[in-house]
């Protein structure tokens, strides 16, 4: 069986490959300028412009290095609001009086 996205996955690296075009086009750098400076074919920028699940996140991560926004990938899971709910939930459940 093929490992295949979930449509929800494919639409967010779609709007992050956009998102990283419109990033290059507002500095005004060609993609083949981008590409030369990431150490990726022109072929690969186009891909992860299109947001391509094939493309490897080192190769998303050296682009945005590239256009400056490097430090945006610490943003990933920063905020894990359901982590900190599951955590609390924990938390909670284990203050209770023991059995006995």
């Amino acid at each position: 069986m093929k490992n295949q996205l979930l449509p929800t996955l494919l639409k967010t690296l779609d709007v992050l490959g956009e998102n990283i075009k419109l990033a290059r086009l507002r500095r005004k750098l060609t993609a083949e300028q981008v590409a030369e400076r990431a150490g990726i074919s022109r072929s690969t920028l186009w891909q992860i412009e299109k947001g391509q699940p094939n493309v490897s996140l080192g190769f998303y991560a050296q682009t945005l290095f590239v256009l400056g926004l490097e430090k945006d990938l610490l943003n990933v899971a920063k905020d894990d609001e359901l982590g900190r709910k599951l955590q609390d939930i924990e938390i909670l459940t284990k203050k209770r009086a023991p059995k006995k």
